[in-house]
């Protein structure tokens, strides 16, 4: 039976989140991309809150979805900062840690954040 990429991406979701949570001195950084947009949160799972999120859809300027997913992972680095925030778990969300979601991540280290 043919699976789908999104079938398959969730079910690796699944297995990564039995694995790791948030909480407000460690937060999980979760990223998702869509076909257009990046976007990133640092998420409390002991209350269920979001503490920072950052996307591209206001970004400026014009630069690929590499580029901008770096600059969204600095600028959740650079919030996370404002609330005292030096450490997270990294959440993939099931995606393969390459391109867009790599790049997001060194956004995100060299903002600060420390996985």
């Amino acid at each position: 039976m043919n699976k789908s990429k999104i079938t398959i991406r969730k079910r690796r979701h699944v297995r990564i989140r039995a694995k790791i949570s948030g909480t407000a001195t460690c937060p999980r950084l979760n990223v998702f991309r869509s076909l257009n947009n990046n976007y990133a949160q640092l998420i409390d799972d002991e209350k269920g809150l979001t503490i920072v999120s950052a996307s591209d859809m206001k970004m400026e300027g014009k630069a690929n979805k590499t580029e901008r997913a770096k600059k969204v992972g600095m600028e959740l680095a650079k919030l996370a900062k404002e609330k005292n925030i030096m450490a997270c778990v990294f959440d993939r969300n099931g995606y393969k840690y390459h391109g867009r979601i790599k790049a997001l991540a060194d956004g995100a280290r060299e903002g600060g954040l420390k996985f």
